[in-house]
């Protein structure tokens, strides 16, 4: 399986080392890629914000790939149905993902319509920063969950 964070905005200080113990645990069972691009000024109105970041994003994503928007407006998953979720797409033949994370003012309308799926981690409000930790984390115990493995470390 592949996965691709596609960010807006880099990774803080203070999220790295958590992003690179999941990262660790993750590695065996995933290749694993993160693009970003470039936060809109603060200055800008959250709506032009979102649509300059909005373009900048769809601009990274591949073709052929399926694509996962990780916004609120999303479904919610336990981790057990994240699991099965990706594994029945890998039974139809996707084996490489990407998910797309917003920044501080969220995703456009037009990266919500290109995605196939939209997941929301949950009903309270994350840091963007935090978020991207969150998915990295669930994608492992995604993965160790369809092994049958234990995924609590």
């Amino acid at each position: 399986m592949r996965a691709t964070l596609v960010c807006v905005g880099r990774l803080a200080r203070e999220y790295q080392p958590l992003w690179r113990h999941h990262a660790g645990l993750v590695r065996p069972y995933l290749q694993l890629e993160v693009l970003e691009t470039p936060e809109a000024p603060r200055s800008l109105p959250a709506e032009q914000a979102r649509v300059r970041e909005g373009s900048a994003l769809l601009a990274l994503l591949r073709p052929d790939a399926f694509t996962v928007a990780v916004d609120g407006r999303g479904r919610e998953y336990s981790s057990g149905e994240w699991s099965v979720f990706l594994a029945d797409r890998k039974v139809h033949g996707q084996s490489r993902f990407q998910f797309i994370l917003g920044g501080a003012v969220g995703l456009d309308e037009a990266v919500l319509a290109a995605a196939e799926a939209c997941w929301s981690l949950s009903a309270l409000t994350f840091p963007h920063q935090m978020a991207r930790c969150i998915v990295l984390e669930q994608l492992y115990r995604a993965v160790k969950i369809e092994r049958g493995e234990p995924y609590h470390y």
